[in-house]
């Protein structure tokens, strides 16, 4: 079943996550139980580009990683078929065979893909992968699992 695209407000109503570690901008295609695509918009006013490195402005990997957790936790508040309120996270557990094979820099547009791969007393394995112009930056392995928070 696809489930229409999301937008800011939208993922600010389903993520605990705010500025500056919020790193999805749009959902652009989900589909529940299986599939999501969503945009992160990678812009030189990014607080990690002053360290990460000044002379040559690099989005660290790990944070490439958040933004396909942070997508693979909206498919999950999707999929769920759950009323979530504002204590139920999905915290990311596990990564398995993370490759980074090209640098995303300032002015890229991040598409970022996770595929449910199974759904098994309350872990979700997702394959992620995210690109920059039809090109792989980074595709890995997420295990995420979702809790109530008090």
């Amino acid at each position: 079943m696809t489930v229409p695209a999301l937008d800011i407000h939208k993922i600010l109503k389903k993520l605990p996550h705010r500025y500056p570690i919020l790193l999805v901008d749009r959902v652009l295609e989900i589909e529940k139980d299986k599939r999501i695509k969503a945009l992160k918009n990678v812009s030189i006013n990014e607080p990690f580009f002053m360290g990460h490195f000044p002379h040559r402005p690099v989005m660290p990997g790990v944070l490439m990683l958040e933004a396909l957790a942070q997508t693979a936790a909206l498919l999950s508040f999707e999929s769920s078929g759950e009323d979530l309120d504002d204590n139920t996270v999905v915290y990311f557990v596990g990564i398995d065979g993370a490759r980074f094979k090209r640098v995303v820099e300032p002015g890229d547009q991040l598409i970022l893909e996770a595929a449910i791969d199974r759904a098994r007393g309350g872990i979700f394995k997702y394959k992620v992968r995210a690109s920059v112009d039809g090109e792989t930056a980074v595709e890995a392995e997420l295990m995420c699992t979702m809790r109530k928070i008090t």
